[in-house]
């Protein structure tokens, strides 16, 4: 299977990423099966870093080839149910949370996704209803490697630029 990570440089070899802000499945390196939401993840983010730093970033997917390892503690969400909500928030919320999964498959929470995970998080609505109003989101996909071992799964196959 392929998976795509989008940025600004070349990643030949994956490390897990941390840093001050919460993520949907805690500290990783984050991936997905969708090329095209890899394209935009590096188109964004090139235009962020640019904007920020004042240069010129190019938008780079990195294309990684993963076998599955029945080996590993690989916890996967079909969509986007009560137990997802409870990860996405405690992972978002709480940055000393830790699971002990290897990988964390499921659901990414784009913005709108994010807007109604803040609510919950602030407790303006109840997780039963957010998981309702989240049946109508087109929400995509994100593997999450979270142990350095689920890291070694990873081979790099490639990586190109794209125009934003």
């Amino acid at each position: 299977m392929l998976v795509y990570h989008g940025t600004t440089l070349e990643i030949r070899e994956p490390k897990i990423i941390t840093s001050e802000i919460g993520r949907d499945f805690g500290f990783a390196f984050y991936t997905t099966d969708i090329q095209e939401q890899a394209e935009r993840w590096a188109v964004r983010r090139a235009k962020i870093q640019s904007r920020k730093l004042k240069k010129t970033f190019p938008a780079v997917v990195n294309v990684y080839e993963w076998e599955k390892n029945d080996n590993l503690d690989i916890k996967e969400f079909e969509s986007a149910s009560l137990e997802w909500l409870d990860m996405v928030v405690n992972c978002r919320s709480d940055l000393s949370y830790r699971h002990t999964h290897d990988i964390v498959i499921g659901k990414i929470a784009n913005d709108n996704v994010g807007e109604t995970v803040s609510y919950v998080v602030q407790g303006i609505m109840r997780k039963e209803d957010a998981v309702e109003r989240l049946k109508f989101e087109i929400i995509n996909n994100q593997i999450a490697f979270c142990t350095e071992i689920s890291l070694s799964q990873l081979r790099f196959s490639r990586s190109y630029q794209v125009e934003g």
